[in-house]
Parts: structure tokens; C-alpha cells; sequence
């Protein structure tokens, strides 16, 4: 990866950048659809999600774990390596009702992520004439 891979990570975290904010504000827009605050999801997007070793991933899972009223990080798994991750947003550990939660809000951002899509199309159409 440091010899090979390192220009298309760069160019990966440079081309998610502001897909990746608009991700995390989607979140926080969507906060109440999953009993979350939207003033909760901002906070620990801006507090926490520079915290995350990944510059794009950080603001998302920040803002959804600020979403959720839950802490997200920690002591972590992956492929059978412990990692030690800092912790995002405020509020417990999350639990299994928290599973549902979280697919209900991030079925909500993918259909916001669709409108804003859409209405940038027809906004850029009616610009161009």
C-alpha cells in the first residue's frame, strides 16, 4: 500500500470529500426520523470526525453515531487484529435495537442522497436552459 497504493488513496480520499460531508449532513437531517437530534449529529460530526484515521469515513460514522445518541469506536476487531479506534459521538455503547436504528437512517440518507441528486439534475437542466 506505502509503495503502490498510496496516490489512488489520495485520490480516493480527495474525489469522497464533499460526498462524504454531504453524507453526514444528510445524517444529521435525518436524525428525527430515527428519534436522534439533528444539533447532536453536528456535534459530534465536528467534534469527532476529524478524530477517525480515515478523513472521509470519520464524518460519517460520527455524524450517525451523534444521530443515534450512541458511541461508536473503541476497542475494535478486524480480520482477527485488535485496533484501537477513537471514540465517536456521546451516549452509550450501542445495542441491538440500535441495529435497526441505524438501517432506518441510513435508508433515509441514501433516499435524501437520491433527491439531492435529482433536484441538482433539474436545477442544473434549468440553469442550462
Amino acid at each position: 500500500h506505502a509503495r503502490f497504493g498510496w496516490a489512488s488513496a489520495r485520490a480516493d480520499d480527495l474525489a469522497n470529500l464533499l460526498p462524504s460531508r454531504l453524507t453526514a449532513l444528510l445524517a444529521a437531517g435525518c436524525a428525527p426520523l430515527v428519534g436522534g437530534r439533528p444539533q447532536a449529529a453536528v456535534r459530534a460530526w465536528r467534534r469527532d470526525g476529524q478524530q477517525h484515521p480515515s478523513p472521509n469515513a470519520g464524518p460519517v460514522e460520527a455524524a450517525f453515531a451523534g444521530a443515534l445518541g450512541r458511541t461508536l469506536g473503541g476497542r475494535l476487531s478486524y480480520a482477527g487484529r485488535v485496533e484501537d479506534r477513537p471514540l465517536l459521538g456521546d451516549g452509550p455503547a450501542p445495542g441491538v435495537a440500535d441495529i435497526a436504528r441505524a438501517a432506518r437512517l441510513s435508508a433515509a440518507v441514501t433516499v435524501g442522497a437520491g433527491l439531492v441528486t435529482v433536484g441538482g439534475r433539474v436545477l442544473l437542466d434549468r440553469v442550462r436552459g
